[in-house]
């Protein structure tokens, strides 16, 4: 308990929302847009989001955990089942469950699949239209129909992730149903992950950013070294694991130049991110099969499937 200056106690509130939809429906973005900084790697490449990030927000006496979750869709591969189980898993443990549909997209075959399960859900549920700002309002108040005929929502949202419309509005009301009960983080806290995840997702989204289509989807990034030095500055290492020489090489690019630009260009976030100078040191490793490697879910918090 806190007191306000009337001298009335403030009654304290904490609770988990998992953000769930299809991939690309602007989970990490919106979940930026609420903590007011980067905490979840954006980009335009499917299924980006493949662990249980989460972001930490404060409204009023409310502290708010969102957890960004991986994009659900019809999975194909092993790692694929992994990132939907893990979905699945986040959403099933959360206070509240926050549906976001595509306003553009609209209820296509993944949000009509994601609807069919989410309906069977025994947890509080919202609905959260995203991009609205690219849709007319008839289209936008159709959609919630279709929508809330289907599954019964708590209440419904229209947002715009990008321009940050409707997100002071949903903070509140969130603020108002969370449970009761002590903060789990400091004040100041905005996420979970170590500084070494999050640099290693940061130099991730360089990767997926600059190569896009010309790069395989199985690639993933490893922070090894992070040292203070005395000057306080950090040194960091980190190797992107590829499975075939070919794609190394699309990652090396002509003399090196493509490796030289991710690293640029992570370097500079992650300095603003650790508030110092970073010198970061990049090494393009192939490790063949890594997508059915044990450890390598492990070391990134998703279950291995077995089949």
């Amino acid at each position: 308990m806190v007191e306000r200056e009337s001298g009335q106690a403030a009654v304290r509130r904490c609770g988990f929302i998992a953000l769930i939809g299809a991939p690309n429906v602007g989970k990490s973005t919106l979940i930026n847009a609420i903590v007011g900084a980067k905490v979840a790697i954006v980009s335009h490449k499917v299924q980006t989001t493949r662990t249980l990030l989460r972001g930490i927000a404060t409204e009023a006496d409310a502290q708010l955990v969102f957890i960004d979750t991986p994009g659900i869709f019809q999975p194909r591969r092993r790692l694929d089942r992994a990132m939907v189980a893990g979905a699945w898993t986040g959403a099933g443990d959360a206070d509240i469950v926050g549906a976001l549909i595509d306003a553009k997209r609209g209820l296509d075959d993944e949000a009509a699949a994601l609807m069919e399960r989410l309906a069977g859900l025994q947890r509080p549920k919202i609905l959260i239209i995203n991009k609205i700002d690219l849709v007319e309002k008839l289209t936008l108040l159709t959609l919630v129909k279709n929508a809330t005929e289907r599954v019964a929502f708590a209440a419904t949202f229209m947002v715009s992730a990008l321009t940050g419309d409707g997100i002071a509005d949903l903070k509140q009301w969130l603020a108002g149903q969370v449970p009761v009960g002590p903060w789990h983080y400091p004040e100041d806290q905005i996420t979970d992950a170590p500084l070494r995840q999050l640099a290693a997702e940061i130099t991730r989204e360089k990767l997926y950013l600059r190569l896009h289509q010309e790069l395989p989807y199985q690639s993933m990034v490893e922070t090894n070294s992070w040292k203070e030095l005395k000057n306080g500055s950090v040194r960091i290492e980190q190797t992107i694991y590829v499975e075939r020489m070919s794609q190394r090489k699309i990652v090396l690019g002509k003399g090196g130049q493509t490796i030289k630009a991710i690293g640029s260009e992570a370097r500079r976030e992650i300095a603003d991110m650790a508030e110092r100078p970073v010198h970061l040191f990049l090494f393009v490793k192939v490790r063949e099969g890594w997508g059915d490697d044990p450890e390598r879910y492990r070391e990134i918090g998703l279950e291995f499937p077995k089949e």
